[in-house]
């Protein structure tokens, strides 16, 4: 079976670490900065930036719609860091416009700014006992948790990863570090979708 073609937003942001990090993970990664990207690939990774810009951007690409109707449709989204506010509900404090695609509230650099940036051993259990090398960079904390909402991941009191159906969204950036495991975490949501297509399809 072919690997699977996984899009990183290149508006802004991490685009080559996440690709780097994917394809060490057993997917192929390809760059998504038009519709036409966006229609080929399987899933897509929102990576770190500033959130503002690229909802801008998304909106003036034609991006933004046809993403969030291919993640209602089933699509796996991954948002790390400013790729979390972007597919959160609210921001606090702020009239933010995001594609509200996970039922959360996130507030902006809630950790610190770039000087106050951390690497901290985090406790997923989802990712088995071994503590994760969590990079976290003017990162955004959780505030609140839809009831559709797993929360995975606590740093401090405060959300720092969660995932709701198709939707995953981490406040750090696994992409810096060299553990896998939250890369691979995504690609397994992806086999489920795609197997989930799959048998929607043959039922069809």
């Amino acid at each position: 079976m072919q690997a699977h073609l996984v899009g990183v937003l290149a508006l802004q942001g991490d685009v080559a670490e996440h690709a780097a990090a994917l394809e060490r993970a057993g997917a192929r990664a390809a760059a998504v900065k038009t519709l036409a990207d966006l229609e080929r690939v399987d899933a897509l990774v929102i990576p770190g930036g500033e959130s503002t810009t690229v909802v801008r951007l998304l909106d003036r690409f034609g991006l933004a719609e046809p993403i969030v109707a291919r993640v209602k449709a089933g699509m796996p989204l991954w948002g790390t860091c400013m790729g979390m506010i972007v597919a959160a509900r609210e921001v606090a404090g702020m009239e933010q416009p995001t594609l509200g695609l996970i039922d959360i509230t996130v507030r902006r650099n809630a950790f610190g700014r770039q000087n106050e940036s951390a690497e901290v051993a985090l406790a997923i259990p989802a990712l088995g006992e071994q503590p994760f090398p969590a990079i976290f960079i003017r990162a955004p904390w959780i505030e609140r948790v839809g009831p559709s909402v797993e929360l995975l991941a606590e740093r401090d009191g405060h959300g720092v990863m969660v995932r709701s159906g198709n939707v995953l969204g981490t406040s750090f950036h696994p992409e810096l570090t060299g553990d896998p495991r939250v890369h691979a975490y995504f690609l397994s949501m992806i086999d489920k979708a795609s197997a989930h297509v799959g048998k929607a399809s043959s039922a069809a």
